[in-house]
């Protein structure tokens, strides 16, 4: 147990650090922001060139984490889709945003800062698989989904347009192509560059958590406890063991595949996940949805970290 917290109590107080530097007004939201967008299309990008440069390119992209966290992902979307939709008789509209916050981990700014230092440099790895999932299946099927719900089925290729557009400007996209670029060209970067790139790619971590904490100071639940009851549910629990379920079947005794997408999974929902909310009258939900949920995180990570100890699955 001891162990357990001495690997945890790091990223909280990392994440209490941008909470009290809100609190105490050493920043201010804007700021804040800034150091966002910094992990969002510096940081991060940097991360990803070195992650798929420094390894082959046939251990970054394992194909069979790929397929496990991707068919895990999917299907607690669909479970989730279909519980709002055909049970609860909630919009269309709504069980696509309800159901993005169940199957979409913020595994830029919380799961990878905890992965890293757990597993080590494969977190690097399966953060780029991740993205790819996230960002060309889970998302663009939640708003196009969202956006058919609102306009009653029209619209939706104009949509699919639309999120298309998105995605080629997708920073983290850009850095995985970037990176794969490099790796199958076989170029060799001058030094200084690489330095530069590793450097920025080691400020990902700890500045994402400094924004995840500046991020959650000033949200509140205001009248939607049962909504974001549902969601955080899903995406702590339901998310984490459908990755399971899938990594076993898929990867067997793969014991770093299957840590790997636990804690991936484990991770709380897209810091993005608000901002999408409001576009789909669901900014309250997914505010407190965001709050909630990575607060009940520490809980739900502890747990998830000693299980993965007790059982050994640790490099």
């Amino acid at each position: 147990m001891f162990e357990v917290a001495a690997i945890i109590t790091p990223i909280f107080l990392l994440i209490g650090v941008g909470f009290f530097s809100m609190r105490i007004r050493i920043l201010n939201r804007e700021q804040m922001q800034g150091v966002s967008r910094f992990v969002l299309y510096i940081a991060l990008p940097a991360l990803l060139i070195r992650a798929i440069t420094q390894n082959p390119l046939e251990e970054v992209f394992n194909i069979n984490y790929l397929l496990a966290y991707g068919l895990g992902s999917l299907s607690v979307f669909g479970l989730a889709l279909g519980y709002t939709v055909m049970l609860k008789k909630q919009p269309l509209t709504i069980g696509s945003i309800s159901s993005l916050g169940m199957s979409v981990s913020n595994s830029a700014f919380s799961g990878y800062p905890v992965a890293v230092m757990i597993i080590g440099p494969p977190a690097a790895n399966f953060l780029a698989l991740n993205m790819i999932i996230e960002n060309l299946l889970i998302v663009p099927l939640a708003l196009i989904l969202a956006e058919a719900g609102q306009q009653a089925g029209r619209g939706v290729m104009k949509s699919l347009q639309k999120t298309l557009k998105q995605l080629v400007k997708n920073p983290i996209l850009i850095g995985l192509f970037i990176g794969v670029l490099i790796a199958v060209t076989d170029t060799h970067l001058p030094a200084p560059v690489t330095q530069a790139v590793d450097m920025l790619a080691k400020a990902a971590g700890p500045a994402a958590l400094f924004a995840i904490g500046g991020a959650l100071y000033g949200l509140q639940i205001r009248g939607v406890v049962g909504e974001v009851s549902q969601i955080v549910t899903g995406k702590l629990i339901i998310h984490p063991l459908g990755v399971f379920i899938c990594m076993w079947l898929i990867a067997g005794n793969d014991a770093l595949l299957i840590a790997g997408g636990l804690l991936f999974a484990g991770a709380p929902m897209a810091s993005v996940y608000p901002l999408l909310g409001q576009r789909y009258g669901m900014g309250n939900v997914a505010a407190g949805a965001l709050m909630a949920g990575t607060l009940m995180f520490f809980i739900t990570i502890s747990i998830i970290v000693g299980l993965i100890t007790f059982f050994d699955m640790l490099p």
